[in-house]
């Protein structure tokens, strides 16, 4: 089996192709799921962010498995796949197992450094779960993964500012009422995570008067009362859109919240005179792009939050998060091949048990004076000594694992200790299903790559 990850973020794709791609509603774990029927998918995790859509999945064939998740992430998402291609990437074994560590310490965030993105994969994994799409080797990939984010940011200063897509929006947006938000009012439309948070950053920013409109009013109120605002019923937002001074949408919808029209009549009776400001999270977008025609309106969107300065963190702390990454991914790779050479390592116990128990009965039928006391120190004692003779090779097979010729030295001592042939070909097959030939990383400019979507196995 391989370990798989083809994704598209935005450092690969322009954000109104990521509009296009983004899973609303339930059609993430959909894809999961529908991932298991191809024919080369065994596990699958599919991680969905305002600025990502991957798909981490344990393959038999590495061509065929790229074929198949490309092929169900164009249909899940309803893009042509010569569209999509060539904005993908492709990562496995090391590599996977790299990016996905980085992705969730925020090495690879919008905003570097940010934390949301760990709540998303752990989301993502007990969606996964719940799914009984993630088996062992998901599951230990993306427990890994929660625990390196942790630990990134417990060990160094990479959030230490604290910055997210959403403080990075708000400090633009401050921009326009002289640096700082203190006295204004807003309209937050949503209330899961993300508008959560920022609405919790707009109470703390000094705004006095925030509204939240959600489509299920009592979610919306659960948010207001936490932030000591009101809440609304989302068809009645036009009704405040006047008396806002800046509005921030999040919401899963896959249509527009907000229309051109819409804003241009709350502005009818204010002009250009008092500025407003639409921070646009959503992915697909919420807002028309259009508004920014009007006057006095300025439009923030996840385009605009990928050149800030803020959404850099500090050069020392990142290379510190690499770091710590590159030793945690040297440690899982060693991890994983010790798994991997496990069942060689029970043959080579089963067979000295074996040997260790046929040595006992040949003594018990030769010796039949020996009494049972004897007999039970002499089995203790020969089973001690077989204990200790193959502690130390089975522990150093575990740790030559990880070497590139690992899969060699289980080889051998199947030769030499005639082990199970079912334990060697478990090993044989997981080698053999891994890629060979190919760079460790696999982007849509790689020639290699059309031909992999030609569907190569």
């Amino acid at each position: 089996m391989t370990l798989l990850v083809v994704g598209i973020s935005h450092r690969s794709a322009p954000v109104s192709l990521l509009d296009r791609l983004a899973l609303v509603d339930d059609a993430a774990e959909k894809l999961q799921v529908d991932l298991l029927a191809s024919p080369h998918v065994a596990e699958s995790l599919v991680l969905s962010t305002c600025n990502r859509v991957e798909v981490y999945a344990e393959v038999s064939r590495f061509h065929g498995g790229v074929v198949d998740v490309t092929e169900s992430l164009s249909k899940a998402t309803g893009v042509p796949k010569d569209e999509l291609t060539p904005h993908l990437y492709v990562r496995y074994e090391d590599r996977a197992v790299q990016h996905m560590f980085e992705v969730t310490s925020g090495l690879d965030s919008m905003v570097v450094g940010e934390q949301q993105i760990i709540g998303q994969v752990r989301s993502a994994l007990r969606s996964a779960q719940d799914a009984a799409t993630a088996g062992r080797s998901i599951n230990d990939l993306a427990q890994a993964a929660l625990r390196v984010g942790k630990r990134v940011h417990q060990d160094t200063g990479i959030d230490r500012a604290g910055a997210s897509v959403v403080s990075v929006a708000l400090h633009l947006a401050a921009a326009d009422f002289g640096g700082t938000l203190d006295g204004r009012r807003a309209l937050v439309v949503g209330a899961g995570a993300m508008s959560s948070l920022a609405a919790t950053q707009l109470q703390r920013s000094g705004v006095t008067d925030i509204v939240i409109a959600n489509r299920t009013f009592a979610s919306g109120q659960r948010l207001a009362e936490q932030v000591g605002g009101r809440a609304i019923e989302l068809a009645t937002i036009h009704d405040v859109l006047p008396d806002v001074d800046i509005l921030v949408s999040c919401t899963g919808s896959t249509g527009l919240v907000l229309t051109h029209d819409d804003v241009a009549a709350a502005r009818a009776g204010v002009g250009g005179e008092l500025p407003m400001v639409v921070v646009d999270l959503a992915l697909p977008h919420d807002t028309a792009e259009s508004i920014t025609d009007l006057d006095g309106v300025r439009r923030i969107d996840l385009a605009a939050l990928a050149e800030v300065p803020e959404a850099s963190a500090p050069e020392h702390d990142v290379e510190l998060a690499r770091a710590i990454v590159a030793d945690e991914v040297r440690a899982h790779l060693a991890s994983m091949a010790a798994l991997r050479v496990e069942p060689i390592v029970v043959s080579l116990r089963a067979r000295a048990d074996q040997v260790v128990e046929a040595e006992l009965q040949r003594l018990r039928l030769r010796l039949p004076e020996l009494d049972d006391t004897a007999a039970t120190e002499l089995a203790r004692s020969l089973r001690r000594a077989v204990s200790t003779l193959m502690h130390t090779p089975t522990v150093r097979m575990k740790e030559l694992a990880a070497d590139p010729d690992g899969a060699r030295y289980a080889t051998a001592l199947h030769r030499l200790f005639d082990l199970d042939p079912e334990a060697v070909a478990a090993l044989t097959a997981a080698d053999e299903s891994a890629p060979t030939g190919l760079p460790a990383d696999v982007t849509a400019s790689d020639p290699s790559y059309d031909d992999l979507l030609g569907g190569l196995s």
